[in-house]
């Protein structure tokens, strides 16, 4: 059976795979707090508009505070003078058996490398060079575009810092078996609780309860 496995599902399994049936499997969703989604969707839609060389004017104007001091800082980062490629841009890779991909929220390129960016509203990945999001995106762009001249940058608009990870023959192999290994794990059908957050888990008390069934 072939599946398409995105960075957030990867993460969820790694945490826990048990969250990961209930949630991808099961399809069961859970209601959250999405106030930081609004922020990070508002942001996405204007950098997008401005890199693909919209006039923004009246979207700035519109901002709020917190809003207006996030894009001042990502609109001044220099990659954003770069030539842009595409936005919110969808990519797939075909890893061994399985397909893995997802949406980049910017490709730009300059001298012929070409640059993944990711804005952050909150913090960046503490592990970034082997985040989900990370590996996948790269080796889309790895073999989409059949180069190695690749660089992934998060771009911590939280603490207004850039974390950059510039890809190597080594790394290819290294993120390749890394998603080869779980999602092999996925497929089997291992979906035993992980039991390390459970208090804070939005499925704890179903899993609970499946648990004493």
């Amino acid at each position: 059976m072939q599946e398409i496995f995105s960075p957030n599902m990867l993460k969820t399994y790694e945490k826990c795979p048990k969250k990961y049936f209930f949630k991808y499997i099961k399809g069961l969703q859970m209601p959250v707090d999405d106030d930081i989604f609004t922020l990070g969707k508002n942001i996405h839609a204007l950098a997008s508009y401005y890199l693909k060389g919209e006039n923004i004017d009246k979207m700035e104007k519109s901002l709020e505070h917190k809003e207006a001091e996030l894009w001042k800082y990502l609109k001044g980062v220099n990659y954003f003078k770069f030539n842009t490629v595409n936005t919110e841009y969808n990519l797939s890779v075909k890893i061994g058996n399985n397909f893995f991909g997802g949406r980049l929220d910017a490709l730009v390129e300059n001298n012929g490398h070409y640059y993944i960016l990711d804005y952050k509203t909150g913090s960046a990945p503490k592990n970034a060079q082997y985040d989900y999001q990370t590996m996948i995106y790269m080796l889309c762009v790895n073999k989409f575009f059949k180069t190695e001249n690749v660089t992934f940058v998060y771009i911590d608009l939280k603490n207004k810092c850039e974390v950059s990870t510039i890809l190597t023959k080594e790394l290819i192999e290294e993120y390749e078996n890394a998603l080869v290994k779980i999602s092999d794990k996925i497929i089997r059908g291992d979906f035993l609780p992980s039991k390390k957050d459970c208090k804070h888990c939005e499925y704890g008390k179903i899993c609970y309860e499946k648990l004493l069934d």
